[in-house]
């Protein structure tokens, strides 16, 4: 099997996955730390997650009969408060409140700066290679996914030699960093398995733990999503609690908080397709655009990108937290006019802002 293990990882390397490992499939090594952690609440409102709780037990539940996995990453562009971090002569000032730059405009994931969603842009890379294995042998089965199926990702991405996963929950590889987007290929043919990632890289760095400024960490490689800065800005619906509002700084769409102090970040290799590259910066950290779209505006503009997921109405909830922390008064006229508007949790969220920047709280 391994020319078809070959044939696979050449494919999977055309296709812009240059991180590619095979695991064995087997139960899943951290499904009893995934049901503990549901237990615990900690999952937030992301339902689903216990809905299909026992769907995350075996890799069988994603492909009857699977055998083998093939975990792929494909990088993505590092946020550029990382790359300033490679030189410490230009660290950005941050504070421990907001872990927010001097800059008060928006602060977005870099996944999401890209021109692509992706989960479309990789699900149709993953079914190109899938109909090439299929053609190659054709009584095989295959499925190729991307962050959506019931599959702990990282556990076969770990068993598949990718890396292992960090204090902040990320996986983490030595010469990618965790700037990359996790996929899998599961067959019913048995494929020859890597080495396992045996050994973490962390020691006793404590970097990301420190820096999460709505202290999501309960312990190392532990989250608490519910008070993750990802999660309230793209999953959490309707009013974010107003004791974690302050803590989230100008992040109105993802964090990368513990990605850009990671000093496996700081020396990751920087190469990533065109489609991830950022596009439109100006607008997209400008908190006047968001606040200023309209539903025509926001589709024709993100129908095809991640901040679709959150809809305007979350983007706008966000952008005007980020108006209030930022002590921006220049957009007075914007808040006022989503004070006035239909929508309770917009309202709600501008009357706030207006009060936190006609009250703002000293700085730290």
């Amino acid at each position: 099997m391994k020319p078809m293990r070959d044939q696979l990882e050449a494919l999977a390397a055309s296709a812009g996955f240059p991180l590619f490992g095979i695991a064995t499939a087997r139960e899943s090594e951290s499904f009893s730390n995934l049901r503990n952690w549901i237990e615990k609440g900690y999952h937030g409102a992301m339902h689903y997650l216990e809905d299909r709780l026992d769907a995350y037990r075996h890799p069988n539940s994603v492909l009857d009969g699977c055998r083998s996995i093939a975990m792929l990453g494909m990088p993505y562009a590092s946020h550029p408060e990382t790359r300033r971090r490679k030189d410490p002569r230009s660290e950005p000032h941050t504070t421990a409140a907001h872990g927010a730059s001097d800059c008060s405009e928006a602060r977005i994931g870099n996944y999401a700066m890209g021109e692509v969603d992706y989960h479309d842009f990789i699900r149709t890379r993953l079914n190109s290679i899938v109909k090439e294995m299929e053609g190659a042998v054709p009584e095989s089965k295959w499925r190729g996914v991307v962050d959506t199926a019931p599959l702990l990702e990282r556990d076969y991405a770990r068993l598949a030699g990718l890396g292992w996963i960090g204090k902040n929950t990320l996986l983490l590889n030595r010469e990618w960093g965790s700037y990359f987007f996790l996929a899998a290929l599961l067959t019913d043919l048995e494929l020859p398995p890597d080495e396992p990632m045996l050994t973490d890289h962390c020691g006793s760095c404590r970097a990301c733990l420190d820096i999460c400024p709505t202290h999501a960490f309960v312990e190392p490689h532990v989250l608490d999503a519910s008070r993750c800065i990802s999660y309230l800005t793209i999953e959490h619906r309707g009013a974010i609690p107003s004791d974690l509002r302050d803590s989230m700084g100008n992040w109105i769409f993802g964090c990368d908080l513990c990605q850009i102090v990671c000093p496996w970040n700081r020396k990751r290799i920087e190469e990533h397709l065109p489609e991830f590259a950022p596009i439109d910066q100006e607008s997209r950290n400008s908190l006047r655009h968001w606040l200023s779209l309209d539903e025509n505006s926001f589709r024709q503009l993100y129908r095809t990108t991640p901040f679709w997921r959150t809809k305007l109405q979350g983007m706008q909830r966000n952008a005007l937290i980020a108006a209030g922390n930022g002590n921006r008064s220049d957009l007075i006229d914007l808040i006022e006019r989503h004070i006035q508007c239909e929508d309770p949790v917009l309202s709600e969220t501008a009357t706030w802002a207006r009060n936190r920047i006609a009250d703002p709280k000293p700085p730290l």
